[in-house]
């Protein structure tokens, strides 16, 4: 049976990793930020049984984010909303209490703002993509920040807004 300390460390995980699904759906890209160290990476990334290999859809460390995100409202983008859905399935801490990992199911819907698709009107949602974060963390004085996360889609094909962090 885990002590209360170890269920305060996974009650404390999973905040963070809702917490991180809520500033995503607002584009709130600094409190997303704060939740991470300074050595976070992240990855978008799928399956492709055709070819029997991973592909690779996006790959970078924090500093590389944030340049993306300042740089975003400066082109041409789908402004339709992302809203994920995030179940956290596990959480695994290290027997020191210093690092942990996590599995999440996502799922995630967008607005279409425009009427963009010639089969969507404007307001109406469509599923976006499907898949799972598997996330690592620190652990700084019972703080848990990401370290790296990779959204593992089950999608291979992504639309418009697939530059936007999922």
């Amino acid at each position: 049976m885990k002590d209360n300390s170890m269920l305060d460390l996974e009650r404390k995980i999973e905040k963070t990793i809702y917490k991180a699904t809520l500033a995503l759906d607002e584009n709130n890209w600094s409190a997303w930020f704060e939740l991470c160290d300074e050595t976070f990476t992240y990855a978008i990334t799928s399956f492709s049984p055709e070819i029997n290999k991973k592909m690779t859809y996006f790959s970078g460390d924090k500093k590389e984010l944030i340049g993306l995100m300042d740089m975003l409202p400066k082109h041409n983008t789908d402004h339709s909303p992302l809203h994920r859905h995030t179940s956290v399935y596990s959480i695994d801490i290290s027997d020191d209490g210093k690092s942990a990992t996590a599995v999440s199911s996502v799922t995630i819907y967008q607005n279409m703002l425009d009427g963009i698709n010639s089969h969507l009107d404007s307001g109406e949602s469509r599923l976006f993509v499907i898949g799972k974060y598997v996330d690592e963390f620190s652990i700084v004085n019972g703080v848990p920040r990401f370290t790296n996360r990779e959204t593992k889609l089950d999608n291979r094909r992504l639309d418009k807004g697939s530059h936007w962090p999922l």
